[in-house]
């Protein structure tokens, strides 16, 4: 599919939505309904024959972990206001009461298709040689290995809890898993209730030895196997599985006087938040299941039974590199030539010109190393590094630490509010203050995600600033996932501009006069609606007017508006916005000229990306060009620190428009089309030809940036043999 194909199929006439009022809230699509359409695209991989096998089970796990984070940020904030009583309609109009019964109905379609698509993997794995035991399949010689493995690695970490008046009901955390028994004794028939809470800390599916592939059973099956080890002199009569979501949103103090302090406070909270969710197995008997109900203060809208397996995200454990046969083939990112060239040394290819890679394709270790160079050379003075997400051993905290210990003036702006990441970034600053940086934690009412590093280095009588600019977060594992760009630069412009953002997040001095660069909530979104509103006055004025744009998510409402208006204006606007969307393109009178595709595939895409025509349309070199750290969303465009920059480098544009933008408008093989309902469809295919695949496309064909001898004029061509 060509770029012009993208623009007029399948909506070669726009339609007209009936019983929807387009000049009010029926333009825009319910986020949260957006969001599970997204997670079904996730889940619908699961089903794709041309996806490896494990690499389905990976997807499915995927789908699952998303609607728990789902239900414990988004669900529990909507519930929340449900019982306070708000009425407050969203942008599209809905309630949130309303809101929760679209979310109940659709989410519970959305895991009964888990457990259908898990039973058919299932029997395709085993067909493999891959199995998942039920107790009935274990041989003698199984159940001899499985009863040590239960002795040695497993009963030392449990805790049966009996349920009576003298032992209470145990708290069970979020994502808590547990199996409520319904027991015998023995000699006298007196029965006794009871719960198994399962550690987090122990696998969920055991390895059983075999000849010829590999075998698992579910630790739950192993654990009913061995109730007669945790309670002799008892039988086991009834039981069944159980697994809690609870409310995991933060509430922080605004006027903390101890930032750390007050956040390490609120994550203990967040592990004893109200139930939202309670999943189990289906079938289970009465009396046990109104006991476990009463004591989470769960009624029937939070439970959900389910008749298969409980805790979908876990098989991931199960995505294992002994059976390479049944995963992705394996791609080893690239170093880019140019700092081949330069013999690994980061400062001097940067020198040499501006250098855009795109992870994973291009690795993430060019980012680190640029970091651990500083650390190390002698002529750097100062760091200053934000931080939003990393891993727990972060070679970039490591290279912090290293220079501030060496002397160096190393500032580390730490994001405390990065959801579900504060722990582990609370232990980083603790960590980077101990080595002498100094960390910074930004502002209460706003979360920094600005992705900027500047290195300040000592070359002859001059101070050099090189800049790393991002699109993702400094993590070396997501990163080889996420697709994300890395622009590095020692451009003096685009420095400064970087050393003004940082003085603003220590000093909370407003930047002015940003050459290149736009922040929100300063000035972000009015530059966005600026652009967008010059691009309708080209189109007013006769002239080519396009919008290439590349997001996760669009439910800002004032610029879908201008968006609208632009439209209507006769710009051709192109949106590729993996995740959620709020706009409804196609839709006659409103959007007939914007259309919107997401790609969901091997890697997640996760690069923001904006391209204006200027009047001469797509691609050109003159077009107007922006790489960002935000979404198109209210909190990254109102309540957020996001960067918007705006690149000049000839070679670096031509990467953007040309091959990156190009590649992701081309791509047919993981692309879903969204209809102006809301809904998403794969575009259709001819028998036997050919799907360009922008994944494959992009491990196959280097950043032009960073070619050791590259011009604008060497973009590849988006072709590649067929499978």
């Amino acid at each position: 599919m060509s770029h012009a194909d993208f623009l007029t199929s399948p909506f070669d006439t726009p339609v007209e939505l009936p019983g929807v009022d387009i000049t009010g809230p029926g333009r825009f699509h319910n986020r949260e309904l957006s969001w599970l359409g997204f997670n079904w695209r996730v889940l619908e991989e699961a089903e794709n024959a041309r996806v490896p096998l494990l690499e389905r089970l990976r997807f499915l796990s995927i789908s699952a972990n998303n609607l728990d984070e789902f239900y414990t940020v988004r669900v529990a904030g909507l519930r929340e206001l449900a019982r306070a009583g708000n009425t407050t309609p969203a942008v599209d109009g809905l309630t949130p009461a309303e809101q929760l019964v679209l979310i109940n109905e659709d989410a519970r379609k959305l895991m009964q298709a888990q457990q259908r698509i898990y039973g058919q993997l299932l029997i395709e794995l085993k067909e493999r040689n891959m199995s998942v035991l039920k107790l009935d399949d274990l041989t003698d010689d199984d159940r001899a290995y499985l009863k040590e493995y239960f002795l040695t690695q497993v009963f030392a970490v449990l805790s049966p809890l009996a349920i009576d008046p003298a032992h209470p009901f145990p708290f069970i955390p979020n994502t808590g898993y547990a199996l409520a028994l319904q027991l015998e004794r023995v000699r006298d028939k007196r029965p006794l209730q009871a719960l198994l809470p399962v550690p987090a800390s122990i696998d969920r599916f055991v390895s059983v030895p075999t000849d010829i592939g590999q075998r698992f059973l579910p630790l739950e099956e192993l654990l009913i196997l061995n109730i007669g080890g945790l309670f002799p002199g008892y039988k086991l009569k009834e039981y069944f599985e159980f697994r809690v979501l609870r409310d995991s949103d933060l509430e922080v103090e605004d006027e903390a006087e101890d930032l750390v302090r007050e956040f390490e406070v609120a994550l203990k909270r967040r592990r004893r938040g109200e139930v939202v969710r309670l999943s189990l197995s289906a079938g289970a008997p009465p009396k046990l299941k109104a006991v476990v109900m009463d004591e989470l203060g769960v009624g029937d809208a939070e439970l959900i039974e389910i008749d298969g397996m409980i805790g979908v995200d876990d098989l991931s454990e199960l995505v294992i590199d002994e059976r390479p046969d049944l995963l992705w083939p394996t791609f080893t990112p690239r170093v880019p030539e140019r700092v081949t060239d330069f013999e690994g040394d980061m400062f001097a290819a940067i020198r040499q010109k501006d250098m855009l890679l795109q992870h994973p394709y291009e690795t993430f270790d060019m980012v680190v190393r640029f970091l651990q160079q500083a650390a190390r050379d002698p002529k750097v003075v100062a760091i200053k590094q934000t931080l939003y997400r990393t891993s727990k051993k972060s070679p970039i905290v490591e290279a912090l630490c290293a220079a501030a210990e060496d002397g160096k003036s190393v500032t580390a702006l730490v994001e405390l509010k990065a959801r579900f990441d504060e722990a582990a970034n609370i232990r980083q600053s603790r960590r980077l203050e101990r080595a002498g940086a100094h960390v910074v934690y930004g502002f209460i009412d706003l979360k920094t995600h600005a992705k900027i590093s500047t290195v300040v280095r000592r070359e002859g009588a001059d101070l050099v600033t090189y800049t790393h600019y991002g699109t993702g977060n400094y993590h070396p594992i997501t990163a080889r996932i996420y697709t994300d760009l890395s622009l590095f630069t020692c451009d003096a412009k685009l420095g400064r501009d970087a050393t003004k953002v940082f003085n603003y997040l220590s000093g909370y001095a407003q930047p002015e006069e940003l050459s290149n660069l736009a922040i929100s909530p300063s000035n972000l979104k009015a530059r966005l609606l600026e652009m967008i509103a010059a691009e309708a006055e080209h189109a007013k004025a006769g002239k080519p007017a396009e919008i290439w744009a590349k997001m996760n998510s669009l439910v800002e409402s004032e610029v879908i508006d201008a968006l609208y208006a632009a439209s209507q204006a006769g710009v051709k606007i192109s949106l590729v916005v993996r995740g959620i969307c709020g706009l409804r393109p196609g839709v006659l009178g409103l959007s007939e000229n914007i259309r919107v595709k997401s790609i969901v595939g091997r890697f997640l895409e996760h690069s923001r990306i904006v391209c204006f025509g200027n009047g001469r349309g797509l691609p050109h070199k003159k077009a107007r060009v922006f790489m960002s750290s935000a979404d198109w969303m209210g909190r990254n465009l109102n309540r957020r620190v996001e960067t918007l920059v705006e690149i000049e480098n000839p070679t670096v544009k031509a990467q953007i428009v040309s091959q990156v933008m190009a590649a992701n408008m081309a791509d047919v093989a993981q692309s879903w089309v969204m209809a102006p309902d809301g809904s998403f469809f794969r575009p259709p295919v001819t028998e036997g030809t050919f799907e360009f695949n922008c994944h494959r496309f992009f491990m196959e064909n280097p950043s032009l940036s960073g070619r050791g001898s590259a011009g604008a004029s060497d973009v590849p061509k988006l072709t590649h043999t067929k499978d």
